[in-house]
């Protein structure tokens, strides 16, 4: 079963929704015990960067994360917060990220015609192919709501990439662990489809 990470930091509802409208067995939660047993775990986030690490940092979940994604190996998805907390840091902070893929969140750079936070939808282009992002249509386009977006050190890592201003990783990849900048749960077919992939990885 799929676990969604509750750390008082997601819009848990919604993605829990689109998942039971596809067929997909998932279950919301904060107890240490029951990620423990999950089979795939979904890990949102909505906010400030140094809030989630904190809260992942002192209720023991970090450990729990830490042994199914870099022991046991079971898919993993991070989810817009949820994407930067896999990178190594983010600026909008000073707490370490989680560090499971060599990346870095950055602030969007500030220009005259650029607005800030990116929101609404934008269209994807994909980059190394992976299975999450399998049979996805040649215009797919996801919506954004963010301030801080992520680069990847090693190309390889970028699953999609998204123009806004730059160019920067709205999907990345290291092995068993995903992030998508993106919200697919407020992101009708295109959203289903990706779910749909991580449900049957």
């Amino acid at each position: 079963m799929i676990m969604l990470v509750d750390y008082g930091m997601g819009n848990l509802g919604s993605i829990q929704n689109m998942l039971r409208y596809i067929g997909v067995a998932s279950k919301t939660t904060s107890k240490l015990d029951e990620i423990k047993h999950a089979d795939k775990i979904i890990l949102p986030g909505v906010g400030a960067f140094d809030k989630a690490m904190e809260h992942i940092n002192s209720s023991g979940l970090r450990e729990v994360l830490e042994q199914k994604a870099c022991v046991e190996k079971i898919p993993v998805l991070g989810i817009c917060l949820g994407m930067q907390l896999l990178t190594r840091g983010s600026e909008e902070g000073v707490l370490p990220g989680l560090g499971w893929i060599a990346a870095d969140t950055r602030r969007f750079p500030n220009l005259p015609t650029l607005k800030v936070p990116h929101m609404g939808w934008n269209l994807v282009y994909p980059g190394t192919a992976t299975r999450l992002t399998r049979d996805f249509e040649e215009e797919t386009r996801f919506y954004f709501v963010h301030s801080y977006y992520v680069t990847v050190e090693n190309p390889n890592n970028s699953i999609l990439k998204t123009q806004y201003g730059i160019e920067y990783d709205s999907a990345i990849q290291n092995e068993n662990i995903y992030g998508v900048q993106f919200h697919p749960e407020k992101s009708h077919r295109f959203g289903m489809r990706l779910l749909k992939n991580f449900a049957e990885l």
